[in-house]
């Protein structure tokens, strides 16, 4: 597995980078699938202190992205925390993926690359983030659960069932939403 890892407003030192490395690699004993695993460390100014160390993991396995975050005023403690949730997430993520081979249903396919946008970049009627990322194709169903496991309010994949691209979207009711596009 591949471990990275990226500072921002904080210097990653050989400390740091050892730790990180050190409890990352334990995820490969739950999930031995993991390709790559990316860890952003930030340190934001925030009126609360509690907040201010940002920790942001997240893992790419066989297609599928897990992703968790997590915010503390000591930085070590932010690290295990997103671990913690991590194996969580590893557990729900293995839970449904083996349900869903025991019904003999296609493997979960798909990427989506987090976007994050700092609040004071954002000027209006610019585009201030291109992201690129791989499209598997999947089916609907499938797409609640990666952006489930994402934790996001939309996903963007390639519909198996319809043939193009779509965007699947969580609605104010807990429902879901699709929306596919048509060429006018």
């Amino acid at each position: 597995m591949q471990v990275t890892i990226r500072g921002r407003n904080v210097e990653v030192t050989p400390r740091l980078q050892d730790y990180v490395e050190k409890k990352v690699g334990k995820l490969d004993r739950y999930l031995p699938t993991i390709n790559e695993a990316h860890m952003d460390i930030a340190v934001e100014k925030t009126r609360s202190a509690e907040d201010r160390q940002v920790v942001q993991l997240t893992i790419r396995s066989k297609g599928s992205i897990l992703r968790a975050e997590e915010r503390n005023q000591d930085l070590f403690t932010a690290i295990d925390a997103v671990l913690d949730k991590m194996y969580r997430q590893i557990g729900r993520y293995k839970g449904k993926h083996h349900d869903r081979s025991r019904a003999g249903a296609e493997e979960i396919g798909g990427e989506e690359v987090p976007v994050t946008i700092e609040p004071e970049e954002i000027r209006p009627g610019r585009i201030v983030r291109t992201k690129r990322f791989g499209m598997v194709t999947i089916n609907p169903e499938e797409a609640i659960e990666q952006m489930e496991l994402l934790g996001h309010d939309f996903y963007v994949f390639f519909n198996a069932e319809a043939g193009a691209v779509n965007v699947l979207y969580r609605r104010k009711d807990g429902n879901y939403g699709l929306i596919q596009p048509e060429m006018a």
